[in-house]
């Protein structure tokens, strides 16, 4: 790191040369002499000393106003290490000379000694600059990739160029095809990335679950919502296999359902039953709040105990675009499911796909009370 740090510029007055030559001299406002027209230059013949001072160091130093300062910086010519100022008069005599020239050395030195008190802190805090500027860059190139996979269509390739890596499919398995280096030495590669073509995948299961809830009505008539999670893990689980483990598909936290690779979510899906209009805006800020600007693919499932099933969807339709957050709908799948383009919580650039799917599951038979007779 040393390299990068900044080299304050250090001057040497026991090197320092002089010369001297006439000069013209403008005495228009020398207050000592009497002239006519003072709103003119007034030239005499009078003599110049020129000085030149050496210095090592950042030259650029001297461009720098030091936040401690008493605003009367000296002024000369900066080359490549000399410093070089004149002292120009027309009675000038050897002490004047040497007490202008021991004073513009003073205050060169006074201006870098306040810059070398911020060239410490700058210096110390170089570490920390670099760790920042090396992350704010990795996330500007994931940003950039994770658009263009997002987009849907085949990328130009660079010979040489990283690409972003997504999970490929066997018996349908979600996992990356190479472990990524922990060191940060390494070239930079993105995180991975739940594909187009798995994400349809992921969210036909779910659509299908539908007719499984039509073809037996009893066994989800009761049913709560960890339940009703439970059985769509199962559907999932059953067309995807896992990588380390038995399921891709599993719940921690908050979240319903998550498929993770390398401690990263790539999907998040949400179960909630319908609830009304702030129920729903709720369950779309619950889930933009879990999405981190990586996760970029998410699914809503609503499920409906009510009987008017028709004015949920109608609902969901009329009150999605309402959130603060809605860019747009990108397709109806069905007359039950829709997937919509939301931007970031925090990052309005940033745009993450939701698909909304509703579900009407037989409505919960309450237990009637027998009244007997004693």
């Amino acid at each position: 790191m040393s390299e990068f740090a900044f080299e304050v510029p250090t001057i040497y007055p026991d090197d320092l040369v002089v010369d001297q030559r006439e000069a013209q001299i403008d005495i228009s406002q020398d207050q000592n002499r009497w002239i006519d027209d003072r709103s003119r230059p007034h030239y005499i013949t009078g003599t110049a000393v020129d000085v030149e001072l050496p210095f090592t160091g950042d030259k650029v130093g001297f461009d720098i106003q030091p936040t401690t300062s008493n605003f009367n910086n000296p002024r000369a010519h900066v080359d490549d290490g000399v410093i070089s100022f004149s002292i120009a008069g027309t009675d000038l005599t050897a002490e004047r000379v040497r007490q202008q020239i021991d004073g513009m050395v003073a205050s060169i030195n006074l201006h870098l000694s306040w810059l070398t008190n911020d060239a410490q802190a700058y210096n110390a805090s170089l570490g920390d600059l670099a760790m920042r500027t090396i992350d704010h860059r990795k996330e500007k190139l994931l940003r950039g990739k994770s658009l263009l996979a997002g987009l849907g269509f085949k990328m130009k390739e660079r010979p040489g160029a990283s690409q972003t890596f997504a999970v490929p499919s066997v018996r349908r398995t979600i996992h990356p095809s190479v472990p990524r280096p922990v060191a940060s030495r390494d070239p930079y590669k993105p995180e991975p990335i739940l594909t187009p073509e798995d994400y349809e995948h992921v969210l036909l299961v779910m659509e299908n679950m539908v007719g499984v809830m039509e073809q037996s009505p009893g066994a989800f008539r009761e049913i709560d919502g960890e339940s009703l999670r439970t059985h769509f893990l199962v559907q999932l689980n059953g067309h995807f296999a896992g990588d380390a483990t038995a399921e891709t598909f599993n719940y921690e936290g908050k979240s319903d359902i998550l498929i993770k690779v390398d401690r990263k979510n790539i999907f998040i899906g949400e179960c909630k039953f319908w609830t009304g209009e702030k129920g729903y805006l709720e369950t779309l800020d619950q889930v933009l709040s879990y999405l981190s600007w990586r996760d970029t693919k998410a699914a809503v499932l609503i499920f409906n105990r009510n009987k008017d099933f028709s004015a949920v969807l109608a609902k969901i339709g009329e009150v999605t675009p309402a959130h603060p957050k809605f860019k747009k709908l990108v397709q109806k799948r069905s007359e039950s499911s829709w997937t919509y383009l939301f931007g970031h919580k925090d990052d309005a650039n940033r745009e993450l796909t939701i698909t909304v799917q509703g579900y009407n599951v037989p409505e919960l038979i309450k237990p009637r009370i027998l009244i007997l007779p004693g």
